[in-house]
């Protein structure tokens, strides 16, 4: 990259954290010394102060999308559904919020459903336990606020519908995804829902809307960047709170059964779960306050070093939506005077970066396949797709880290033990997986295949673009050519060894076995 380009995303990236300070004017709370939680109490304060309910603050309506043919609540109604998928949290939730917005204006009960399919994709019992004791908490929280829970057991389409009908449901709010499964099973319910329930989607993932951000499929951050820039001020608000709901169903909801929704999964229970990440909103919020407190000053200039302790960490609970991307932006961004490169780098990765990563899966329909990528790439790949490979591994070879390459062992036992891999590891790996099989194909699939079934935050955007991005180029240019990678941006052993001590890394796995 030129200094000149180099120089430009400095300044974006600081006028990005300027822009999203301007409207409301935060000063940094520092919340040790209050005990354990003080993050949260504090959070819960900002939103008090705000509002002290959702019925009083002015919804931006660019967050929301209305999918059905009509759009007003029928006469003889007495309830609103929020269906909630990837967004599995009660505050700090704009999907939530806009439902309960509704449910007051109507004057009617608030119900939140959750459809728990039997499987999904590659997802194991590590992935499906972090949701239910996630949705526990959910459970628990909507309890207190006058608000009824359901976990219903099957897929959307089929559970749904029927609820709406025999709870006499007039609306339907639900969250955004842009991935292939969770699009259809919204598509699948528009069709089956009654014909006079309207059915609206918001995007509570993401800080500009999906839909807002571009109108189309952006080539990379500097297009995209820019795009976003100029409507944040907008939308990177505090939240108002989701309050006590006034207006009780007829009938009480009844205590989920966690272990019969256990039961009825169909799923790997192999892949266990992993001690560092403790499901649930609450967690994430201790997480993002570590982070603030621990990481943060080092982010900046050592996130790229698989020994230093400076990542956020919060991947797991951003991909379930237990915590809000928005919440950890209005969070971090207090501390910009104290860490002024931090703040900038986080900020970059997690609005310009997650945020186009959404963008890619939502207009690129084959955003897990070769034939997502650009066509410079699927050239280049083709070219070199029968290049001869020193070294060709089985997906079980790779799966149980037996290759020659100690580094990229120690890289997969950390993501089968631990449910994460370093980022800069997850550049080199996935590399490494085109270099050692047979073809573009059969790496991409297996590269994604790898991370959705052990990586607590898989079968996301970012994951399905950091695999195109080290194996399609996607988001980047072409480079020199080389054998097998043709013009893909090459990494190897040796350019790790310049960036961090690659030898500590894997001492600290040598001996850990995954089998």
């Amino acid at each position: 990259m030129s200094d000149k380009k180099k120089s430009k995303r400095k300044a974006d990236t600081e006028e990005l954290a300027k822009e999203s300070s301007k409207k409301q004017k935060t000063e940094v709370t520092d919340s040790q010394g209050q005990g354990q939680n003080g993050l949260i109490k504090q959070i819960t304060e900002s939103r008090k102060k705000l509002c002290e309910s959702v019925a009083e603050f002015k919804f931006n309506k660019k967050r929301i999308k209305v999918l059905s043919k009509v759009q007003d609540f029928p006469d003889g109604k007495n309830g609103v559904v929020y269906w909630m998928s990837r967004d599995q949290r009660v505050q700090d939730n704009w999907a939530m919020l806009y439902a309960q917005r509704l449910a007051l204006k109507m004057e009617v009960p608030l119900h939140v459903c959750f459809c728990l399919v039997p499987k999904f994709l590659d997802a194991t019992i590590r992935h499906y336990r972090f949701i239910l004791k996630g949705l526990e908490e959910v459970e628990k929280e909507c309890q207190e606020l006058g608000i009824s829970f359901h976990l219903l057991i099957g897929h959307a389409k089929d559970v749904l519908p029927s609820f709406v009908k025999d709870h006499q449901i007039g609306g339907v709010i639900t969250d955004f995804s842009p991935l292939r499964v969770p699009a259809e099973w919204v598509s699948a319910v528009s069709k089956a829902l009654p014909s006079d329930i309207p059915l609206c989607q918001v995007d509570a993932h993401n800080v500009v809307p999906c839909w807002e951000a571009s109108p189309k499929l952006e080539y990379g951050a500097r297009t995209i960047r820019n795009k976003i820039h100029n409507q944040l001020s907008q939308y990177l608000t505090e939240f108002p709170p989701v309050s006590k709901h006034p207006h009780k169903p007829k009938a009480a909801s009844q205590p989920v059964d966690w272990s019969k929704a256990e039961d009825s999964l169909e799923v790997d229970r192999k892949v266990t779960e992993v001690d560092w990440a403790v499901p649930g909103s609450t967690a994430g919020l201790n997480m993002l306050e570590s982070f603030c407190h621990e990481r943060l000053k080092y982010f900046g200039s050592d996130r790229n070093n698989p020994n230093k302790n400076a990542l956020s960490n919060l991947s797991p609970w951003i991909k379930f939506g237990q915590i809000s991307v928005q919440r950890c932006i209005l969070t971090v961004r207090q501390y910009r005077s104290k860490y002024k490169e931090s703040v900038e780098s986080y900020i970059e990765e997690a609005i310009i970066r997650r945020e186009l990563s959404d963008n890619f899966c939502f207009y690129n329909k084959n955003y897990d396949s070769i034939d997502g990528a650009y066509d410079w790439a699927k050239q280049t790949l083709k070219v070199h797709a029968d290049d001869e490979r020193k070294y060709v591994y089985t997906k079980e070879q790779l799966e149980f880290a037996k290759t020659h390459d100690d580094l990229w062992n120690a890289a997969q036992k950390q993501m089968v033990l631990e449910g994460k891999m370093h980022g800069f590891l997850r550049m080199y790996w996935a590399k490494k997986i085109l270099e050692w099989t047979p073809s573009p194909k059969v790496a991409l699939e297996t590269a994604i295949y790898l991370n959705d079934k052990y990586s607590l935050d898989g079968r996301d955007p970012n994951g399905y673009v950091g695999c195109m991005w080290s194996i399609c180029g996607i988001h980047d240019q072409g480079w020199k050519e080389r054998d097998i990678f043709g013009k893909i941006r090459y990494m190897n052993y040796a350019g790790c060894k310049r960036k961090f001590d690659v030898a500590a890394f894997e001492r600290k796995y040598k001996s850990k076995s995954i089998q």
